[in-house]
């Protein structure tokens, strides 16, 4: 398996033999989340938000040659390659230059369709998000070309997805169809190469679980709180947000510090900070889940059948944060907007007993991990046999 290079030794501890690809991502991803926050709070500073833009994208521009040598190599007589949507561009060339099929991974509807900008018209969402697909690749064409002609493959003309389509390579969604409604069926013509297989999640144990469960087996069940591998900038803050945002509602709250240094709060009676916990068999615990919208996490949240509170940072979060309002499981806002009294607020409206009866009914028609996993691998090795010669 190709990863980033801070992600090596996590696939290894999972028993799988890595290789290093590309830059690491944590930079890149606390780029991101900069990039879209400052977007959103000084959109007028140009200069600065270029600027941002180039943390992100020079790191994988400058590591190009070794991303595609390094993908080149190592799928070097396998059936099939399966990549996230990050690196699809170029492991699609190399899945040509080796003649065998591409599956990718996507965590959320990428391809165009009518059905994910829901504040505009189907055919509107559409023909904007076809129109940006070929804005990016004309972007990156260039770039894309230059590798293309290193393999011996003739010259890209056309976006990705159409030329994805033609070869009849697959688009795994790796989220329930359920979450947006009426994609599947927009998506039926593809005949199976956009499957739906729910999100793909691991249970994964942790030495705390025992005393969380304790803790909160104690009490009331607590509100979750969590916000990803990314630190957030003032941790003293966030904590005093949430407990006195807690303590006005008289709600526990279990806080997960995940990416951040929570080590140097003081205690309080209420709130519980523990590095991480198994979220799946801790969740259905919980009174809500209140977290950054990771997919993962969302997904795990939405499978508890409890309500949720998404504070994002990233845009991709953000569309998480509209799938669980649009569901109405939940509300959200930018994390970088979060004051003690919108929390209250937020928290009062999801802690309402409606959100909690449409979230129970939402969880039992959500895929399980087990059932995602199976899908999935069921999907890769369909296309891995379909490439054999």
């Amino acid at each position: 398996m190709a990863v980033p290079p801070d992600m090596v030794g996590f696939v290894e501890s999972v028993g799988l033999a890595a290789v290093a690809l590309g830059p690491d991502v944590q930079p890149i991803l606390d780029a991101h989340r900069t990039f879209w926050t400052d977007f959103f709070r000084n959109f007028w500073k140009v200069r600065h938000l270029i600027r941002l833009r180039h943390e992100i994208a020079d790191p994988v521009i400058q590591g190009w040659d070794q991303i595609c040598a390094t993908l080149k190599s190592v799928a070097d007589g396998a059936d099939l390659l399966v990549s996230g949507l990050n690196f699809e561009q170029p492991a699609a060339n190399v899945a040509e230059y080796h003649d065998i099929p591409l599956a990718t991974v996507h965590i959320f509807p990428v391809r165009a369709s009518g059905q994910f900008l829901s504040v505009v018209p189907p055919r509107v969402g559409r023909s904007a998000m076809t129109a940006y697909e070929w804005v990016a690749w004309r972007a990156a064409s260039r770039l894309e070309n230059v590798q293309r002609r290193e393999l011996g493959l003739p010259k890209a003309t056309r976006p990705l997805p159409r030329r994805i389509a033609e070869r009849g390579w697959v688009d795994i969604q790796a989220y329930d169809e359920i979450c947006f409604p009426g994609l599947a069926d927009e998506w039926a013509k593809w005949n199976g190469r956009r499957a739906f297989v729910g999100a793909l999640t691991i249970d994964q144990p942790t030495d705390a679980d025992e005393d969380v469960a304790s803790w909160i087996a104690a009490g009331t069940p607590p509100i979750f709180f969590g916000f990803g591998s990314t630190p957030v900038k003032s941790p003293a803050d966030t904590i005093a947000m949430i407990a006195e945002a807690c303590a006005d509602l008289g709600e526990r709250a279990l806080v997960t510090a995940a990416g951040t240094d929570f080590r140097d709060v003081g205690h309080l009676e209420h709130v519980k900070v523990v590095e991480a916990m198994n979220y799946a068999t801790l969740f259905p615990a919980c009174r809500a889940v209140v977290h950054h919208g990771g997919t993962g996490t969302t997904a795990l949240g939405l499978r508890a059948g409890v309500p949720t509170l998404i504070l994002s940072t990233d845009i991709d979060q953000t569309i998480w944060g509209a799938r669980v309002k649009r569901l109405k499981v939940g509300t959200a806002r930018r994390f970088s907007s979060a004051t003690r009294k919108t929390l209250v607020t937020d928290l009062r409206r999801i802690l309402a007993p409606e959100y909690a009866a449409r979230a129970r009914v939402l969880a039992a028609r959500m895929t399980t991990s087990a059932e995602s996993a199976a899908a999935a691998a069921d999907l890769v090795e369909k296309y891995a046999r379909a490439g054999r010669p």
